[in-house]
């Protein structure tokens, strides 16, 4: 979905343009309910169902297990395909921008907390990428007024390796397979602390570029206001000696008036 029909918007219509993108008209007719919304509230309605398909009957029967897998596994994909979704049609919103990251992480949050309940993962694990998860976002608003820290590839891979590991997890695998899991949990785990240790640095960068710049404006607007008031100063001062000329051939031009006055006045008397 695209937005609200022409006929809501004045009578003018959205019209794809080059690559099928829409138009500037079409982003701002972009409804709450598009496509991409729409998958991450399934990415949300999924969330408790997923916990209650992975605890049923005391979480350790393979099938419900296997379900629950399928759940989450269709809410990995849902993460894909809905942020790709919105920058390709510019379908982004304020909503989005927020639900979105919510999403991913109450999915990811949840199956991390459940496995490490019914014992099958560490809890310490847990711990770590639930502290690094939160932990980024926070930092991201703290840099937020300096700028944006874009995704790396090293998160990406990360969140590829996470949702790979955790699917892994939720399955009642045994064998090879579980020995496998172990191992590619371990790879997450190390990408998920270098890419936080990566994002960190990030940021204090980003942020004492952006301090260095406010300071670096408000020097340059200090100077800018103090030269604009010495140019205020000039123009009073040219005004008031113009003013006091001009008075000075005024008294000149009344001077003759008065002596010929004063000679009148004598005349008369005489």
């Amino acid at each position: 979905m695209t937005g609200a029909p022409a006929s809501a918007a004045g009578g003018t219509g959205a019209t794809p343009v080059r690559g099928g993108k829409l138009g500037a008209a079409a982003v701002n007719q972009a409804s709450l309910w598009n496509i991409a919304n729409l998958l991450t509230m399934a990415r949300l309605v999924l969330v408790p169902g997923f916990v209650v398909l992975l605890l049923h009957d005391g979480g350790y029967d393979p099938a419900w297990r296997s379900i629950a897998w399928a759940a989450f596994a269709v809410a990995m994909i849902t993460d894909v395909f809905d942020g790709h979704l919105a920058r390709k049609y510019d379908l982004v919103t304020d909503f989005g921008k927020i639900a979105d990251p919510i999403a991913d992480k109450a999915i990811m949050g949840a199956a991390l907390i459940c496995l490490s309940y019914l014992g099958d993962l560490p809890w310490w694990v847990t711990g770590v990428i639930l502290f690094r998860e939160l932990g980024i976002t926070v930092l991201r608003f703290w840099v937020i007024r300096h700028g944006v820290i874009p995704a790396s590839r090293g998160g990406k891979m990360k969140t590829l390796a996470q949702g790979t590991a955790v699917g892994m997890y939720v399955l009642a695998l045994t064998g090879p397979l579980a020995t496998m899991r172990f191992w590619v949990m371990a790879v997450a785990v190390v990408l998920t602390v270098v890419t936080g240790l990566d994002y960190v640095r990030q940021a204090v960068v980003l942020r004492r570029q952006g301090r260095a710049e406010e300071k670096a404006a408000a020097v340059q607007g200090a100077a800018e206001n103090a030269e604009a008031a010495l140019e205020s100063a000039k123009d009073e001062g040219q005004a008031s000696r113009r003013a006091g000329t001009a008075g000075t051939a005024s008294e000149g031009a009344r001077g003759p008036e008065r002596v010929a006055g004063n000679r009148g006045a004598a005349e008369a008397e005489r």
